[in-house]
């Protein structure tokens, strides 16, 4: 069966449209599938132009079976001046949100199996009014489950918590929260890949707290979710040093380290992989990837923009979505 995977332009003010139709200009070189872009047909035709590219891009029927290599258009209009080359802004939150919140709707209504989404501003969400911070947020909502990996050929992080200021992401590293997390990031990777995947979890204090010494988290609360966890047949271990379990783990295709808040585990995994790592939201129904990099306001619309994390999001949501299928 051909897979459908659904492709969002992003902040239309930023280099979403711009990776998304460069990454669609090798669609031969892509697995075989049927794309469909979900975004306003002014922005797609704007953006050819500007690349000097042609796409064979048809409207999207979704009452028809897919098609393998073709590339279809969900079209979603808005009027292009609210949108503001290079800068977050009102109009770009709305018309990114509206592209997403579509997408979604197609993927929970079964019409593509993975939705694959260019970089949004979440400053450009919140001039429009939106609550949400980012994708995953509003993914949360419906789906609890909701968990952010990034993965890439040589590394795969998972996140306790991701967009949550410092002092309140520590306070989630708690032994109930994170055994539940452990629970379900263990489920979701036994659906897409059985068997496949250790998980890794590094400690949250220098040394992983060195007994004790160094701070109690480990002990009280990190150890006994492990033992727990693996009490239950999960596949886990640590709490591992957190400056050494990354490099530790590269290489090592079945290890997911599971990170204890954003920066603990994204200064590593973008140092290994800013150009080529994907964000994967686990949990849902269906697949969400996203390339590892924001909307770059400061290249856009320079043509500049580099493909290669959006081509490794698109073949990793075809790869993680087969299962589902």
């Amino acid at each position: 069966m051909t897979p459908r995977i659904g492709i969002t332009l992003g902040d239309p003010g930023g280099i979403g449209p711009e990776v998304v139709l460069k990454a669609l200009s090798s669609v031969a070189s892509l697995p075989e599938a049927e794309y469909v872009v979900f975004g306003s047909s002014q922005v797609v035709d704007a953006g050819l132009r500007a690349l000097g590219i042609h796409l064979d891009i048809l409207p999207w029927d979704p009452g028809k079976p897919p098609e393998k290599g073709r590339i279809r258009l969900r079209n979603i209009h808005h009027s292009a001046d609210d949108i503001v080359p290079g800068s977050a802004a009102k109009g770009n939150g709305l018309a990114s949100f509206s592209y997403f919140a579509e997408a979604i709707k197609a993927a929970q209504g079964g019409g593509i199996r993975a939705v694959v989404t260019a970089p949004i501003s979440k400053t450009s969400w919140r001039l429009a009014g939106l609550e949400w911070r980012g994708h995953t947020e509003y993914l949360e909502e419906m789906y609890p489950d909701a968990v952010m990996t990034f993965w890439s050929e040589r590394i795969r992080v998972a996140l306790l918590s991701h967009h949550l200021p410092l002092r309140e992401a520590l306070n989630k590293v708690r032994k109930k929260p994170l055994l539940e997390f452990l629970r379900s990031l263990s489920r979701t990777l036994e659906k897409i890949k059985p068997g496949e995947f250790e998980l890794a979890v590094a400690g949250l204090n220098p040394h992983a707290g060195e007994d004790g010494l160094l701070g109690a988290e480990e002990e009280n609360e990190i150890r006994p979710a492990v033992r727990e966890a693996r009490a239950e047949g999960l596949r886990v271990t640590g709490p591992f040093p957190p400056d050494t379990v990354f490099l530790q783990s590269l290489g090592r295709p079945g290890r997911m380290v599971v990170a204890l808040y954003h920066d603990q585990g994204l200064i590593a995994f973008k140092m290994e992989a800013f150009t080529d790592g994907v964000n994967v939201t686990l949990g849902a129904p269906f697949i969400r990837t996203s390339p590892d990099h924001g909307t770059a306001f400061d290249i856009a619309g320079k043509g500049a923009a580099d493909p290669r994390s959006m081509v490794e999001a698109i073949k990793l949501a075809v790869d993680l979505s087969l299962p589902l299928l």
